[in-house]
């Protein structure tokens, strides 16, 4: 005989509301909130997840995701199982952030969300790729693309409809070239935010040494004295006082009102920081961009790009249909479906374009 439970459950619509009310008591203050936030477009709340953990759902499970698999993080195709891909990188830059919120108590779930979709409009052939595709298509940047997918590309164009510090998160987590804190596109609008967007730094500076090492770029003896001093001489060292003195450096400074900076390194981890990343610009980076690979990958996105805007018709629906009906340009949509390839769906595109048949007769 089958015995069925009598026990009385509260109504499902209360799950949300207890994961609500769990984050107002758990939360620092300065922490972001998921109840009330506001979408791209209005639409009905989940009886079970809060607003943060739909949209780190709804990035897992897009298109523009898995497509970073497929992507490069430093090293274009690299013959090793071993090197990043855009998508590893993604996911270790989500994991470092998610350590850092938990002690700082932050939202851990507008982190992941964050983290997991900063880089969805990112270009095949990594930062070489980016700068290939913004010659021939001005004003064109990663940051504001993976903000575009997740608004306007994905679901065949009708977008994820995420929340707005998770929009606001992925537009903001850019940085310059002369330092590991600075920014490109304004500070994020919360502290959840900033997390992202030094956990990115992070992360690549200390996995693109780590690959370079690997590929024997660079030897362990050339990395900066100073760098080894403070920061460590392995990668796990590395890593671990960085996060180790984010948190303490952040902690007591999370109260302050005077308008200064939240979330950031001690002076000397900082500058220890920035040293490692202009020495991987001049002996990685550089070298890397000189490479012929580079610059073929390079002439590969222009070649494509300025086939699509001439063959408007030869983009597919998803980039066409929903880009006419907005009154995107040819110029508009072709970039877009660019910067949307892998490294290797671009090489097969333009091998089919551009590389001549000959049947044996």
């Amino acid at each position: 005989m089958i015995l069925v439970s009598e026990a009385k459950h509260d109504p499902i619509d209360t799950i949300r509301g207890a994961l609500e009310a769990r984050e107002d008591a758990w939360l620092h203050p300065a922490a972001a909130r998921s109840a009330g936030v506001r979408r791209f477009r209005a639409e009905p709340e989940s009886p079970i997840r809060t607003a943060f953990q739909r949209d780190r759902d709804r990035v897992t499970h897009s298109t523009a995701f898995r497509r970073l698999q497929r992507k490069t993080q430093v090293f274009i195709t690299p013959e090793g199982d071993h090197y990043r891909t855009r998508l590893t990188h993604t996911l270790e830059v989500t994991q470092i952030a998610r350590t850092i919120g938990r002690a700082l108590r932050l939202n851990e779930d507008l982190i992941e969300a964050i983290g997991l979709a900063h880089d969805l409009g990112h270009t095949p052939f990594g930062h070489a790729g980016e700068r290939a595709l913004a010659e021939v298509f001005p004003g064109f940047r990663h940051n504001e693309q993976s903000l575009r997918v997740v608004d306007r590309i994905e679901k065949d164009g009708q977008g994820l409809n995420l929340t707005e510090p998770v929009r606001d998160g992925i537009l903001h987590h850019s940085k310059p070239a002369g330092s590991i804190t600075g920014n490109v596109s304004g500070d994020p609008s919360t502290l959840e935010g900033e997390v992202i967007k030094l956990s990115d730094g992070i992360a690549y500076i200390n996995h693109d040494l780590d690959d370079a090492l690997r590929a024997g770029v660079i030897a362990p003896e050339q990395i900066p004295a100073g760098v080894i001093e403070i920061l460590g001489n392995r990668h796990s060292l590395r890593t671990d006082r960085l996060v180790l003195d984010l948190i303490e450096t952040s902690r007591p400074r999370l109260d302050r009102a005077d308008g200064g900076p939240r979330i950031g390194f001690s002076e000397p981890v900082r500058q220890a920081a920035d040293a490692l990343r202009d020495f991987l610009f001049a002996e990685v980076y550089a070298p890397i961009n000189r490479a012929e690979s580079t610059l073929q990958a390079q002439r590969v996105v222009r070649w494509l790009y300025t086939h699509y805007v001439e063959h408007p018709d030869q983009v597919p629906a998803e980039f066409s249909h929903s880009g006419l009906d907005r009154g995107d340009s040819p110029e508009r949509i072709a970039a877009d479906y660019v910067a949307s390839m892998t490294d290797r769906y671009a090489l097969e595109r333009f091998e089919v374009l551009y590389v001549p048949r000959f049947r044996t007769i």
